[in-house]
């Protein structure tokens, strides 16, 4: 016997059609390359998005052709996200802080047709033109400029539509949107994302219990546009109606507050490296920034130090962690609190349950998996987690390293884990990070985040690094903050009131900064060649 519901498509048209007509009024804000704020709303999205979805149409897009973007964040950026898939298209966010040569590798790997690029990103953009074949390239307007070099205006793409359009019918399973891996494992890998997995992905991030989305919000995605979906939030925060707030590309810790105090911000999501230097501001200058009482912070991308965590609680500011990446569309869960805890832990226990990356959103199903098998949660045993779900990738774009799936289904993450009897996931380290010596494992994660706890150290990243009697000992790369000091053996004795001896790096390296990716991680590959010639 089948049930008698509809047959309704998920897709991202229903998003907008509901973004538009329930809430026209509801306020979208960018700030532009110059500081000045750009106001509009989701009636002129919807308005706009159909525009660009015709003039896309007109100009030869069919369905399933590839239109880059190269853009900050901003409403423009929002217009693309629905307006290429309305158009039944698919949008293909690029990393614009990745080299010109990799830029240049992932267009022609995509095969992409169109570009839509900021006005201030020309200069990026002519660093690898001669190296890709798009058909057409549109010029947003974010820094107040118009189209040069033989480019289009895109407000000018945009007149060429008639009001007139009808969207194509699509499919739920069709193509709607394409992001590349970071690439710090090999070359970079497409990740295809349908319209039912963008929005059963969209609903599981507004859930309470995950990004606590609300029409009477006003959310702000830091974390990029260009790259793994800002996080889905600009998917998610339409189909609620919040108001959402677009940084543009002025992401210090001053503009960032100045931002969020002048327009109301209850939300925001980004990295812990976009934190660390909040919270400094906010230490700095107490009393200064009147935020929004319990503003909540979802910070994912890597581990958040429980010391970023007190600190902003001292400030009223809720942060909540989690875990995702590129091929889960891009977030796998997050740092509840279940209800019997928060009433049964201390203060300290519950600061240890928050640092963790918390529990899967639903529909994604994890497990832990080692040589003995699926590991028990015991919050001791590690192995790698794998993950499956309705929004997680069942390959990549080209089939590439089709290894990564199991024989049962499952997606191999490359993340070491351990998973307590609460079922709460606490990310041990990727697997190529995590230290092996003398036949343990060390916790390159666990020692960062204490270290960056100590009242000196801005930021640390531990390695592991060739050694003639343990095969491999832990190195800590270290930057103190500004006129601060600390020895080595300062920093060693305070990771040794939480760690055993032989978990403690055996070296210090004080430097002045830690290379990072294009996402803000610690670049550990690199940091590895840094150091390579550290003597014991």
């Amino acid at each position: 016997m089948r049930g008698t519901m509809m047959d309704f498509p998920l897709t991202l048209t229903t998003i907008l059609e509901r973004a538009g007509k329930l809430f026209p009024k509801s306020e979208l804000v960018s700030r532009l390359a110059d500081g000045s704020l750009h106001r509009s709303n989701y009636g002129e999205l919807h308005g706009r998005a159909y525009a660009l979805a015709e003039a896309l149409t007109r100009a030869g897009l069919k369905p399933g052709d590839r239109v880059a973007t190269l853009c900050w964040n901003h409403t423009w950026h929002l217009e693309a996200y629905f307006g290429i898939p309305l158009a039944h298209g698919v949008l293909h966010t690029l990393n614009l802080r990745l080299f010109p040569q990799d830029i240049a590798y992932i267009v022609n790997d995509a095969e992409d047709r169109f570009l839509i690029v900021d006005d201030v990103l020309l200069p990026l953009y002519e660093k690898f033109r001669e190296q890709v074949k798009f058909e057409r390239v549109f010029v947003v307007p974010f820094g107040g400029g118009s189209a040069a070099g033989g480019h289009e205006s895109y407000e000018e793409l945009l007149k060429t539509a008639t009001g007139n359009f009808r969207p194509p019918a699509i499919d739920e399973e069709d193509a709607a949107a394409m992001c590349y891996t970071s690439g710090t494992t090999g070359f970079p890998k497409g990740v295809v994302y349908s319209h039912r997995a963008l929005v059963l992905h969209s609903m599981m991030v507004a859930l309470p219990d995950a990004c606590s989305q609300s029409q009477r919000d006003t959310v702000m995605p830091v974390v990029p546009m260009f790259h793994a979906n800002a996080w889905g939030w600009p998917y998610s925060a339409s189909m609620i109606g919040c108001k959402q707030v677009f940084p543009g590309c002025k992401l210090d810790a001053v503009s960032l507050l100045e931002l969020m105090e002048k327009e109301s911000v209850t939300g925001a999501a980004g990295v812990p490296t976009l934190w660390m230097p909040m919270l400094a501001e906010l230490d700095g200058q107490p009393g200064r920034w009147k935020l929004q009482k319990d503003m909540l912070i979802f910070c994912g991308g890597s581990a958040a130090p429980e010391a970023l965590l007190r600190g902003l609680d001292r400030h009223g500011i809720r942060m909540r962690h989690s875990w995702g990446m590129t091929e889960l569309t891009p977030v796998g869960t997050a740092a509840l609190i279940k209800k019997h805890l928060q009433e049964s832990m201390s203060e300290d226990e519950l600061y240890v349950q928050r640092s963790k990356q918390g529990l899967p959103l639903p529909f994604v199903e994890a497990r832990g998996v080692n040589e003995q098998g699926e590991i028990p949660w015991d919050g001791q045993a590690m192995g790698e987690l794998q993950v499956r779900g309705p929004f997680v990738a069942g390959s990549y774009y080209k089939d590439r390293e089709p290894e990564k799936w199991t024989e049962d289904g499952w997606f191999r993450t490359g993340d070491v884990v351990s998973i307590d009897s609460e079922g709460t996931l606490k990310i041990v380290d990727r697997s190529k990070d995590v230290i092996k010596s003398g036949g343990e494992w060390i916790s390159s994660v666990d020692l960062e985040n204490h270290l960056m706890g100590h009242p000196a150290v801005l930021e640390a990243a531990v390695i592991g690094l060739p050694h003639p009697k343990w095969l491999e000992r832990p190195l800590a790369a270290v930057v103190l903050r500004p006129n601060m000091k600390a020895t080595e053996e300062e920093l060693r004795e305070w990771l040794a009131r939480k760690f055993e001896k032989w978990q403690v790096p055996d070296g210090f390296a004080f430097v002045d900064e830690i290379p990072r990716t294009a996402t803000g991680k610690f670049l550990k590959t690199k940091l590895r060649k840094q150091l390579a010639e550290w003597k014991w």
